[in-house]
């Protein structure tokens, strides 16, 4: 009944086991370390994944927004921001003049990750961690002045700048179908393309 509850309820699977075990139950859901060997298949796919979308930049995050793994391309990109494969976004967007110094169109961009740490706080039930994120970008000044100025774009296209540098990118998120184990369940691929024809070609340059 308390399964069936939870089904009718779409309450996420972690807090699923908070439900089971105030209800008297042990977990049922189980949380497996990515290391592990009933975890080789889940390791492979990710794997491809991301090699096969070179030359374009991939991530692999988890719920927190850690970065699990990257590909060849989003190592060099994100390696421009200080950011490599165990580092938290979170962390990093505690300091956003960090993130206005990397990305042209920060207030779009800040403004559009704020809203997504709350809208993906509130599908898990509520979590700490995206919360107080969200409430970081919320206080930067151009993020809470931010409005568009134009009708908006199919896409939100994040435009990342270095020197010479001007790359525009927009993300697709692929996530794990079926997954029960949480680990799994809990990460977010993200797959970025060019936004312009100049920056597929300077991505396949690199």
């Amino acid at each position: 009944m308390v399964m069936h509850l939870c089904d009718v309820l779409d309450i996420p699977k972690g807090q699923r086991n908070i439900v089971l075990q105030s209800a008297g139950f042990a977990p049922f859901y189980k949380r497996s370390e990515l290391d592990e060997d009933h975890m080789t298949s889940v390791k492979d796919a990710m794997s491809r994944l991301l090699v096969q979308h070179n030359p374009f930049p991939a991530i692999i995050l988890d719920q927190l927004w850690t970065i699990v793994d990257l590909n060849n391309s989003a190592s060099m990109l994100f390696g421009l921001a200080g950011l490599s494969k165990g580092d938290s976004l979170l962390t990093w967007l505690e300091d956003t003049s960090r993130a206005a110094a990397v990305i042209e169109n920060w207030a779009e961009v800040g403004h559009h990750s704020m809203v997504r740490l709350r809208n993906e706080s509130r599908a898990l039930g509520g979590v700490p961690e995206l919360e107080t994120a969200a409430q970081f970008l919320a206080q930067d000044p151009l993020i809470k002045d931010f409005q568009p100025i134009s009708a908006l774009a199919p896409v939100v296209s994040t435009i990342y700048v270095a020197g010479d540098l001007r790359l525009p990118l927009f993300s697709t998120y692929a996530s794990f179908g079926g997954a029960d184990d949480l680990t799994v369940s809990e990460l977010k691929i993200e797959l970025m393309f060019p936004a312009t024809s100049e920056a597929e070609t300077l991505l396949k340059a690199l």
